[in-house]
């Protein structure tokens, strides 16, 4: 009996897994306010009940598919970048990362997030909740990476300075991804990655700590 149940559990996770695949997919283009069971069933060609059965109800589904983005994202952008030490060579990484997830298209439609903190920002509730702790998690941690260079002497840059020069690598990030969906040019994560690497140049990087960026 306990065999059958763990047959029908792996098989459950497994329908996840991909269903989870085609939302943040979906929702990515289409934003979280468009990710409802039956407009996913018909993107996946599955049934709404069966959908249903995994997710319970629309917003539930929102999440899920938010931590899955959230989950893709780590693995992606943060995870291959964390063998390097702290400082100026992780931070630069770090963004070179962040731009290629864009770029590459991992999501359809570009960052995940980007496009879906726009379709919640005003509409309180779970999801935004759970949108807005995402971004707070990221802008903290390429904050902190800043921070990390400049008490290791790797960049002139006091709290302040620290805390834009976080706000203004995000934005040029941000930029770019929203670019180049609009535009079709990929051009936009060069001038992107250039403006990042000059800002850091600024503050006193060395310029071997910034290959990632060139």
């Amino acid at each position: 009996m306990s065999e059958t149940i763990d047959r029908r559990r792996l098989r459950g996770d497994a329908s996840r897994r991909i269903v989870l695949e085609r939302a943040t997919d979906l929702a990515s283009v289409e934003g979280l306010d468009g990710l409802t069971i039956g407009r996913l069933a018909e993107s996946a060609g599955m049934s709404k009940s069966s959908i249903a059965t995994l997710f319970g109800g629309k917003e539930a589904l929102q999440l899920a598919a938010v931590a899955a983005a959230a989950e893709v994202f780590r693995e992606v952008v943060v995870e291959p970048v964390r063998v390097q030490p702290r400082g100026t060579r992780r931070l630069a990484m770090l963004m070179r990362s962040a731009l290629d997830y864009s770029r590459t298209r991992v999501f359809t439609g570009g960052c995940f997030f980007a496009a879906t903190a726009a379709d919640v920002d005003s509409k309180p509730g779970p999801v935004r909740d759970s949108v807005r702790g995402w971004l707070r998690d990221w802008y903290g941690y390429v904050e902190a990476q800043a921070r990390h260079a400049a008490e290791a002497g790797e960049l002139r840059a006091d709290e302040g300075t620290v805390r834009r020069l976080a706000f203004e690598l995000v934005a040029l990030d941000n930029e770019a991804n929203a670019r180049s969906l609009m535009t079709g040019d990929d051009s936009a994560y060069d001038l992107a990655a250039a403006a990042m690497r000059d800002r850091l140049l600024a503050l006193g990087a060395r310029p071997e700590d910034l290959e990632a960026l060139a």
